[in-house]
């Protein structure tokens, strides 16, 4: 009888995740606490010392002081973290040009990519190279947005081109809309702080400035590989669009309801360059290389290849931060697998997210990053203990299972965190999987098969109709699901918290079936009384909730009154019928306050144009002049909210009106706003500006 061997556990199978965590954590705490440079130094200088030190003692000692070496050897990974992390913020550096900028500074301004179409201006990523205060000159770095006006001649710039530039910097900013994407933390994780809005009396052409030639490469082939596309495949029915996403993860030609479609039904993923992309090249290359004479022995030569073509397409989509990720993990599997037969797929893991974050943190706090990886650990820990819990008698039903086991352990490992940032379930995945994750196979590599017979026009004419009808079957199918009522499973409530609760539930019940300890289903059992509490908790807050939100839309008046999971919206009609903002700005409030059902009235919810009754508050909305009839006793009003530049005085508004706070929505001018702002400063009234300071919320007690 064999005896039964203890498993060894994943932290020592794979040495590096205990170095990624304290890695992890590092970055955290920096980004949060910001350390002065100086306490970092002399930290990592510290532990760096103490661990040293340890080597020192006699080998019987360092068995006994094994742990506390480890957690030195912790502690210096961490510091390091936060240095590495320190050392990434542009702003720490005496070159950031934010150091130098003053209200009459002039900026010369390099283009570093070319110009993206957007619907009412042009938009590019730039390098503030010199700014010139007088006669001081100062040379700089740093990176910034530029928006050309669509309203005036189109721009004529290309990468590497140099502008001369006098207008004040504008600081990137959120909108303040409860539940809204942080775009301000996003871009500072993209290194960018300040943004300019030009027309083209704006700023003057200068001589090209030297280019890199590997970026201009880079942007050369991205062109040609989108000329291809757009000159063979046919966009009818929005089939181009999805296809360039497929293929080079370009977006600005996508259709925003259907990427929505896509997303509702959980294959969001197959439009944006991922571990999946590289991950059929990789598959479809080692099987051929495996099966080619003289190279299917040869683990050199067959490295080299697979990380070659890895890279090279790669590169060949634009080198996007998501496909450089992919390649990275997807090469340190490669080394794992030819050169480190012992090497558990744990370590190659966490080698290429340590490579990763060592050389850019900030993706720690990106979504791409965080999906791409838990969908990978969920496969590489689920995927065979689902495959093996149902057995099927014929061939062709036991591949249909395996790949959808890999689509359940991919979801388990992810969908707790999709539900953090979403607030929603696609309730048809696995069906949605099954049908685009193959069909998107074989577009992909008819697309790749299209840039090669390019140069042949009667074939790839050919084979775009083709391309072009398969993506248009996808589409529809998307399409059809996501049209179904139960599709999605929406909102859900998750914080930090419950997100956590969530994964440590599903481990916890991951464990019991496949250990079957009786500890492990005592706390699953705790695991799910509290992630039941939590839901419960927010249900009966959900019950007493009544607020009023004025939104931050530039240019638009928009109100929403909520009372339990019901809101009713007051605002401009071309607002309702603008989906894109309504997606963008009025959606992740509702979603966060989980307002799922618009209604048309609402009780305790009266008006009669002017004053609205919301359960015992008053609430003035005032968009124009009051009328004669009007002029009675002042009364109490709580809100008294001013919208499309109101012709009023707010001295004349006391004599009707005794308001608690003024609100200035987003569809006033800045000029006006700061009219009304010092009236109210001189009358001693508070008042809150939307464009200032964010939403408005108004929660009734």
């Amino acid at each position: 009888m064999i005896p039964h061997l203890p498993q060894i556990p994943i932290w020592k199978k794979a040495p590096l995740l205990r170095l990624l965590i304290p890695l992890m954590a590092g970055m955290v705490l920096q980004w949060y606490l910001q350390c002065w440079i100086g306490f970092i130094g002399l930290s990592l200088l510290s532990f760096l010392l103490a661990f040293t030190c340890t080597y020192f003692f006699s080998l019987g000692s360092l068995y006994y002081l094994r742990k506390l070496q480890g957690l030195l050897l912790s502690m210096v990974v961490l510091c390091f973290a936060m240095y590495v992390c320190w050392q990434k913020d542009l702003r720490h550096s005496s070159h950031w040009y934010g150091h130098f900028v003053q209200d009459s500074s002039v900026f010369i301004i390099r283009i570093n990519e070319p110009l993206v179409t957007k619907k009412k201006s042009y938009k590019a990523e730039a390098t503030v190279t010199w700014v010139l205060n007088g006669e001081k000159q100062h040379k700089v770095a740093g990176n910034i947005l530029l928006y050309f006006s669509k309203d005036s001649l189109p721009p004529v710039l290309k990468y590497g081109d140099l502008i001369l530039v006098k207008r004040p910097l504008q600081a990137i900013s959120n909108s303040g809309n409860p539940g809204a994407f942080d775009y301000k933390r996003y871009a500072a994780f993209q290194l960018l702080y300040h943004q300019l809005f030009l027309k083209n009396e704006h700023w003057v052409p200068l001589k090209q400035s030297s280019i890199e030639p590997f970026r201009q490469f880079l942007f050369d082939a991205r062109a040609s590989v989108l000329n291809n596309l757009k000159k063979y495949i046919p966009n009818e029915h929005k089939e181009l669009g999805i296809a360039e996403a497929l293929l080079i993860g370009y977006k600005e030609d996508l259709d925003k309801d259907l990427v929505q479609a896509y997303s509702n039904t959980g294959v969001v993923h197959i439009i944006a360059i991922s571990g999946l992309h590289l991950g059929l090249i990789f598959v479809v290359l080692s099987w051929l290389f495996n099966r080619t004479p003289g190279l299917k022995k040869s683990r050199h030569v067959k490295a080299v290849l697979l990380m070659g073509s890895l890279w090279l397409f790669a590169l060949l989509t634009g080198g996007s931060a998501s496909v450089l990720r992919s390649a990275v993990m997807f090469t340190v599997i490669v080394l794992g697998k030819y050169y480190f037969k012992q090497s558990a797929i744990y370590n190659s893991l966490a080698a290429s997210a340590f490579i990763l974050l060592c050389y850019n943190p900030y993706f720690l706090w990106d979504v791409g990053f965080q999906l791409s990886y838990l969908a990978v650990l969920g496969i590489v820990l689920l995927q065979k203990h689902i495959f093996r819990a149902c057995y099927f008698r014929y061939g062709w039903m036991r591949k249909i299972w395996e790949m959808m086991s890999v689509t359940l352990a991919a979801q388990m490992g992810a969908f707790p965190i999709c539900i953090y940032y979403f607030h929603q379930f696609p309730n048809l995945f696995l069906l949605t999987n099954m049908l685009a994750v193959p069909l998107s196979t074989i577009i992909l590599f008819g697309e790749i098969l299209l840039l090669i017979l390019s140069w042949i026009p009667l074939l790839a004419n050919g084979l775009g109709m083709l391309l072009g009808w398969l993506v248009r079957i996808m589409n529809n199918a998307i399409l059809y699901f996501d049209a179904l009522p139960f599709s999605v499973w929406e909102p859900i409530y998750a914080s930090v918290f419950s997100t956590w609760v969530l994964y440590a539930l599903l481990i916890a019940i991951c464990s019991y079936s496949i250990q079957k300890k009786r500890k492990v289903l005592i706390a699953s059992v705790v695991l799910l009384l509290l992630f039941a509490g939590l839901q419960t908790k927010k249900y009966i807050e959900l019950q007493s909730q009544q607020i009023m939100i004025v939104y931050h839309i530039s240019g638009k008046q928009a109100v929403d009154f909520i009372v339990q999971d019901r809101y009713l919206f007051v605002g401009d009609s071309s607002l309702r019928a603008d989906a894109l903002l309504q997606q963008f700005h009025l959606k992740p409030s509702r979603t966060s306050m989980l307002a799922s059902k618009e209604v048309t009235s609402l009780e305790r919810l009266s008006s009669d144009g002017t004053t609205w009754q919301f359960y015992d508050k008053k609430i003035w909305m005032l968009n124009k002049p009051l009328s004669e009839k009007d002029t009675k006793e002042a009364e109490k009003v709580d809100v008294l909210l001013l919208s499309k530049n109101a012709p009023v005085l707010i001295a004349d508004l006391l004599q009707r009106a005794q308001p608690t706070i003024v609100v200035f929505d987003a569809s006033n001018s800045l000029w006006k706003i700061d009219q009304w702002k010092k009236e109210c400063e001189a009358l001693n009234l508070s008042f809150h500006s939307v464009n200032e300071q964010g939403a408005f919320i108004f929660t009734i007690q």
